[in-house]
């Protein structure tokens, strides 16, 4: 038996579980909020039991003291050598990345260079591999890429229609994420469907507050809703996903903002927020709807209708699907939605019993028996794939 600590750091945040290899048991998880700001939040589970300690936490390193320092004195660790391995969850690995991989000086190195792609991201990764390795210094870690599943895709998924100078010099193209959710689930999918991944036509929806669709064929990722950014793809929470890109000049003429401002809207004032005024809470949404508000009826509506578009044509794509996936907040616990989306996909074969829809945030199959293509909730787990990842890498 090995624990496996699974990292995802943010700039101001660092989200933690702790594994015991190879029963992928979670022996505690938490989250520090507010590095680097007054009154930081440490909150970590022991014996099921959330513990918060609110306190100054300057940075990443000290953070990373506080928590193993934390996981001796709980008892959940007897020392620090316990810890076999630690894996960081990566945003942007670009196209230099499709796979997971040790971390070395060189691959920490190649991971900055790639903050053009991942301004807010990556940088804030580094710091996590960083502050650990100076805590840990002698454990493996290994950086799990966001990106990397999506590696797979074909130049006619990948590529957009520019000048093919800009690809070769700037690296634009699409790129994808939630890779390690969509890889997840694609395989979950494939043993509760008792066939090889190989052999399945599957479609991811990861719906959260960020949402992306991937086609899945032969278990490799041929195309994804994302793109150069998270921006693109569906409309979510905040962020507006594909617009006519002649849009842009457009608002910075007629409101008098600046590219960064017009992209800040985009990001965290359009999507559901922005066409219903009210919310970007999905949940907040559906009830203003049944109490006659119209904007959040459209929001809701622009909602499903664009995923039910990425569905029709990603089953186009493939030349059929085998099952389509919901995975993640939305996707999980949201009956309503689910039903929203799937309607009228019958012509293709999609038959989802409404009583099996009730589910919320559990493993089931929503189809009917008789349907040719199967509906199904997986609740996605990023981090065991990470604890996974670090496992195979490190042995």
């Amino acid at each position: 038996m090995s624990k496996i600590m699974a990292i995802n750091a943010g700039s101001s945040s660092l989200k933690f579980q702790l594994f015991e290899m190879p029963s992928e048991n979670v022996l505690t998880k938490g989250l520090v909020e507010r590095i680097g700001l007054k009154d930081s939040i440490f909150t970590i589970s022991v014996n099921g039991e959330k513990k918060t300690e609110i306190r100054d936490i300057p940075d990443h390193a000290v953070a990373v003291k506080m928590l193993v320092d934390k996981l001796l004195s709980e008892g959940i660790i007897k020392s620090y050598d316990e810890i076999t391995g630690v894996g960081h969850r990566v945003v942007h690995g670009g196209e230099k990345f499709n796979d997971s991989v040790l971390v070395t000086d060189e691959t920490l190195a190649e991971i900055e260079a790639l903050s053009d792609l991942a301004p807010l991201h990556n940088p804030a990764n580094v710091v996590g591999i960083k502050a650990f390795q100076e805590i840990l210094p002698s454990i493996p870690a290994v950086a799990v890429f966001d990106t990397a599943f999506h590696q797979t895709m074909p130049e006619q998924s990948f590529l957009y229609s520019l000048p093919y100078e800009y690809y070769e010099k700037y690296g634009m193209r699409k790129y994808g994420f939630h890779g390690t959710s969509h890889k997840y689930v694609s395989e979950r999918a494939a043993e509760l469907l008792g066939r090889p991944v190989e052999q399945l036509r599957l479609i991811s929806c990861h719906l959260g507050n960020g949402a992306s669709i991937a086609a899945i064929e032969g278990g490799k990722s041929i195309d994804t809703s994302m793109g150069f950014t998270p921006l693109a793809g569906v409309a979510m929470g905040t962020r507006s996903g594909n617009i006519d890109p002649a849009l842009i000049p457009y608002i910075m003429e007629k409101t008098g903002k600046d590219a960064n401002e017009v992209l800040q809207v985009l990001n965290k004032e359009s999507g559901l927020l922005g066409i219903s005024g009210l919310s970007s809470d999905l949940r907040d949404l559906i009830q203003q709807a049944d109490e006659g508000n119209d904007r959040a009826r459209v929001a809701l509506e622009v909602f499903s209708g664009r995923i039910h578009k990425y569905i029709g044509s990603y089953a186009a794509r493939m030349s059929g699907v085998d099952a389509i996936i919901f995975t993640a907040g939305i996707g999980e616990n949201s009956a309503v939605m689910r039903e929203r989306i799937l309607r009228g996909l019958e012509f293709m074969g999609v038959y989802c019993d409404p009583s099996l829809n009730n589910t919320m945030g559990e493993e089931a199959f929503l189809s009917y028996p008789h349907s040719p293509v199967k509906v199904m909730v997986i609740p996605t787990n990023e981090e065991v794939m990470i604890a996974r990842d670090v496992v195979r890498l490190s042995n």
